[in-house]
């Protein structure tokens, strides 16, 4: 079964999936969906797409499945239209910023019978499955606390750090952090505080954010847009830690450490290209119905969504009214 599957968006992130998303695996990628049409007939060229279209349902009709790699803003009503038209979706993060559009789209994809997926490819890659599955054999004892830092230089005009309802290091980079946290920890916390550095127009440079849960767990995800650090990962358990260095969103190492230094164990994984392949090998197996793990559930893009519009109404007063 080969699926044709649509691109919305032409950015950066959607420029990397074309060249390394795909390969090898049973899809065609088909076309490609702007609403400006010169940028998808330029994209279309550049990525060797066969149809590139600024017109909705001719792009519906080239497509069983889309890739929405667009502006955040714009996710949610993509998503509607293409459930609404029997189409499979596979949405960038973060996928939504509320949680009850986040319910109402699951629960629509459920009633269609078909697949609504967060593209946060760390939780597809190998090295990331295997962390977990370490986790899950009790090799650190219980885990008490989990730490994930993802951070990165960006130019102060661009639209990360000037888009005033949507920018920021949070909406850019928090996902990551926070998925890691949920993914371990659960999505039952009991407390969630925010720590923030902002620029002049009160967008996010830095962001901690602060998870507390019963029995004494702890969480901490770091994301910063102007502000530069370790992007490393640490479980700390109670009979000793994994360490996964920067990179750890792009899980290719990890270590086992104990309390004996010089006792470590040692894990290396492939890790090809952007990653993005494993996430698309993820969606295309749940299109075709055949069985696998759901390595990211809907409750966990749901609690991300909540976690994301808190934020933000708790970041509103901050930031400087648009002119």
């Amino acid at each position: 079964m080969n699926i044709r599957l649509g691109i919305i968006g032409t950015g950066r992130i959607a420029e990397r999936f074309a060249q390394d998303g795909w390969q090898g695996l049973p899809v065609t990628l088909s076309s490609v969906y702007n609403p400006r049409l010169a940028s998808a007939q330029t994209y279309a060229a550049q990525c060797n797409l066969p149809f590139g279209t600024n017109q909705w349902s001719a792009f519906l009709a080239q497509i069983d499945a889309a890739y929405i790699a667009s502006p955040t803003a714009s996710h949610g009503a993509y998503i509607r239209r293409l459930l609404e038209n029997g189409k499979h979706v596979l949405c960038e993060k973060p996928m939504v910023l509320n949680k009850k559009e986040a319910e109402t789209l699951f629960t629509l994809a459920h009633k269609k019978r078909l697949v609504l997926m967060e593209a946060v490819k760390t939780a597809y890659c190998p090295g990331f499955q295997a962390l977990l599955k370490t986790v899950k054999e009790g090799r650190i004892g219980e885990v008490r606390d989990v730490e994930a830092c993802f951070t990165k230089l960006a130019m102060p005009n661009s639209r990360e750090l000037t888009d005033r309802n949507y920018g920021g290091s949070m909406t850019e980079l928090g996902t990551y952090g926070c998925y890691a946290v949920l993914k371990i920890l659960g999505c039952n916390f009991k407390k969630l505080l925010f720590a923030v550095q902002r620029n002049t127009d009160g967008i996010d440079l830095f962001t901690k954010i602060f998870f507390e849960y019963g029995q004494g767990q702890t969480g901490l995800a770091k994301a910063g847009l102007g502000v530069k650090s370790e992007g490393e990962l640490i479980l700390s358990g109670t009979k000793g830690y994994i360490l996964v260095q920067a990179p750890w969103w792009l899980t290719q190492h990890f270590e086992v450490r104990y309390e004996d230094p010089t006792q470590r164990d040692f894990y290396d994984y492939p890790f090809v290209g952007n990653g993005l392949q494993y996430e698309l090998e993820h969606f295309l197996k749940k299109i075709q119905g055949i069985p696998t793990k759901e390595q990211m559930t809907p409750q966990e893009s749901i609690t991300l969504a909540g976690i994301m519009e808190y934020f933000l109404q708790t970041e509103a007063p901050y930031r400087r009214a648009i002119p």
